[in-house]
């Protein structure tokens, strides 16, 4: 078995992302790659090392520690409370030393892009938990990552806002041409965000099945769950899941 890959190469002319699941605690996010247990472990969002093609990434190379090339979106609150909308987007380019003139400019935009507009000057206390979300993916696209890690970003939400924000991500993954890759425990979650999704077994962590999703994009995330398609799709993975929870039962 190959190392469990943790990035997708784009295909064609727009944006191919992945969704990863698998069991509570398969180091989905961070492998546990000292476990002489796990040879095939590859961190999923820790590190960024192997791709499918066995070359290193983002491009030919190895991530330890910051890199502006990658934007991640974790699922704890991750806002800063003492800042504005506004500061916490422009944060990255505070960071990188970008004159406060364009960074207004710059975060502003994004605001306006992810639908806060009039709320750049309000605290996180002030927006609801999907707002909150916004301003984190606003923070993500700020600074033009080309690869986009997203740790269970909407487990927290409840149905019909989870809804509103796969739409938007979808929308601004087609955008950007970024590449995605999602830890999700959600599979309709993953079926229908994802290009392909990745089925982890128990901890350690390997990659027990690679199911390509062939719907037809732009997805429509109110009615594709609908579709024989889709059905057949989510069945093929809960039954390499199924495998898994029975395990874990034992």
């Amino acid at each position: 078995m190959r190392a469990l890959p943790v990035a997708v190469v784009a295909a064609l002319a727009f944006l191919q992302s992945c969704s990863c699941g698998g069991p509570a605690g398969a180091c989905k996010t961070t492998a546990d790659c000292s476990d002489p247990a796990a040879p095939h472990c590859a961190p999923m969002l820790g590190a960024c090392v192997a791709c499918l093609d066995d070359t290193m990434c983002p491009a030919g190379q190895v991530c330890n520690g910051a890199h502006r090339d990658i934007g991640m979106v974790f699922q704890e609150e991750s806002t800063f409370p003492w800042r504005t909308v506004l500061d916490n987007v422009a944060f990255p380019l505070e960071l990188a030393g970008i004159e406060k003139s364009e960074r207004v400019d710059r975060a502003d935009q994004v605001i306006k892009h992810v639908g806060l507009d009039g709320f750049a000057h309000r605290y996180p206390h002030e927006l609801s938990g999907g707002m909150r979300k916004r301003v984190c993916l606003a923070r993500m696209l700020v600074y033009g990552a080309e690869t986009a890690l997203l740790d269970e970003p909407f487990a927290a939400l409840d149905a019909q806002l989870k809804l509103a924000m796969h739409d938007l991500l979808l929308k601004l993954a087609a955008e950007t041409g970024q590449t995605v890759v999602l830890v999700t425990h959600d599979l309709m979650e993953a079926v229908t965000l994802a290009d392909r999704v990745l089925v982890c077994t128990r901890r350690p962590a390997t990659l027990a099945l690679e199911q390509h999703i062939a719907l037809k994009r732009p997805r429509d995330v109110l009615n594709v769950r609908f579709t024989n398609e889709f059905k057949e799709l989510y069945d093929a993975l809960w039954e390499r899941l199924r495998v898994e929870y029975q395990e874990e039962r034992v």
